[in-house]
């Protein structure tokens, strides 16, 4: 009788675990940040050549000179990064508005320009606080051991020598990204926009959390993808 006992106790305090377990999980679940692009739909449909109803209906735009886009330029606080994660049953994204950073251009010189970025990890977001400290816990990113991530571009595509405002121009942004204290080389398929006398950027690459030292956090209840995205929606101002 004593064992049978146990063995009732020992099969609850599993079933306990089991639903606390579970009701962690399903917590931590579902999608509450939407990614917003700095450029509009209808100039990334200018640049992959898609003539929409917009692009059609709206005019050409004015010649932009390259003394208004060379220079050097700041992040401004309207840019945003964000961080996406695919499970099984869905996408998660994260959300970092706490951006600073440089680019210097030099359209007559792709090799003289320069770019650089800093993202404060205590500020990511995902509308979900339990899953946001267990994210920025120990487990993953260790935020307050290492508090910031960086990009540095070590070199960019070739731009035109000509622009038109309010259309996207394409451009891949090869360079380090740094998580957690570990480097690893990353390229950014982008498009940039001048527009009111702002750049827009616009670009993603994708890293694995093995590439900065994380596990998998997939489960027996829910799978997730090694790939993670990483997403630039950046605004600059001279």
């Amino acid at each position: 009788m004593k064992k049978k006992t146990i063995a009732i106790i020992a099969a609850g305090v599993v079933i306990v675990g089991a639903i606390t377990a579970f009701t962690f999980l399903n917590n931590s679940l579902g999608n509450n940040v939407e990614i917003e692009s700095v450029i509009p739909t209808q100039a990334q449909g200018a640049a992959n050549g898609t003539n929409t109803a917009n692009a059609a209906a709206s005019p050409a735009g004015a010649a932009v000179t390259a003394e208004q886009l060379n220079g050097a330029w700041n992040i401004v606080d309207t840019s945003k990064v964000y961080w996406s994660v695919t499970t099984s049953k869905e996408t998660v994204n994260f959300v970092d508005p706490s951006v600073k950073g440089t680019w210097n251009v030099n359209l007559g010189d792709e090799g003289a320009m320069t770019g650089e970025g800093t993202v404060e990890m205590s500020a990511l977001d995902s509308s979900n606080g339990q899953r946001d400290e267990h994210v920025k816990g120990a487990d993953f990113l260790s935020a307050t051991e290492f508090p910031q991530s960086t990009f540095v571009v070590k070199s960019f595509s070739k731009l035109p020598a000509e622009w038109t405002e309010g259309t996207a121009v394409p451009v891949q942004l090869q360079g380090t990204m740094t998580v957690k204290g570990i480097t690893k080389d990353v390229t950014f398929d982008s498009q940039a926009v001048y527009s009111g006398g702002q750049l827009m950027l616009s670009g993603t690459t994708t890293v694995t959390f093995e590439d900065f030292g994380m596990a998998n956090p997939h489960s027996i209840v829910l799978d997730t993808e090694n790939n993670l995205e990483v997403r630039l929606e950046l605004v600059l101002s001279k």
